[in-house]
């Protein structure tokens, strides 16, 4: 099967229909569009990176990487959270998923970020370099992960500053503060 040229570029706001349509279609259902919809207008979330890919002029995957922070740390270090990684079903398997990750975690290196966290399937994030179970090292998600689901919550160190002795609990952007989008 001949690949069609991707393009990945940041989204904007006359994007938005595209990159809902990418929720919707990659998930099933609305939820993931929802949180989409409610994190790009969340100021907490901000600055986001939020990434299209495109095959020809149709969206096919989208990224978005929001914000946080560790509890207690002032300053913070620079840390994001990467949620939702949606690629439409008939798009999936084809390496899309990791070109908007590495794409991402290139823009957000730039930017000086030291940590990008996420909670998702424990084999998929590996593959670009998360490390499993960050609560195990001292960095607890936002809402408990039950212990059988531990290693869905993971950590990639992107900065070159010292971390070490740096632990807590993640905050993130209000949108996503809510049990229900912290279980995998």
């Amino acid at each position: 099967m001949a690949v069609n040229t991707l393009i990945i570029r940041e989204a904007n706001e006359s994007d938005l229909h595209d990159v809902i349509q990418v929720e919707k279609e990659a998930f099933g259902y609305e939820k993931e569009a929802i949180l989409v919809s409610q994190l790009l207008e969340d100021e907490s979330a901000e600055p986001t990176i939020s990434l299209l890919a495109f095959k020809e002029d149709e969206a096919v995957g989208h990224i978005l990487f929001t914000k946080a922070a560790i509890d207690g740390k002032d300053p913070s270090p620079l840390i994001y959270l990467l949620a939702p990684l949606a690629i439409k079903p008939e798009h999936q398997k084809q390496g899309i998923g990791g070109m908007l990750i590495n794409e991402g975690l290139k823009k957000l290196k730039d930017m000086g970020v030291e940590m990008v966290f996420v909670l998702g399937h424990e084999n998929y994030y590996p593959k670009y370099g998360f490390i499993n179970d960050a609560g195990n090292m001292g960095f607890a998600a936002p809402y408990p992960i039950p212990e059988e689901q531990a290693g869905a919550w993971m950590v990639q160190f992107l900065g070159s500053k010292d971390v070490e002795g740096i632990t807590g609990r993640v905050v993130c952007a209000d949108a996503l503060n809510k049990p229900e989008h912290w279980r995998e």
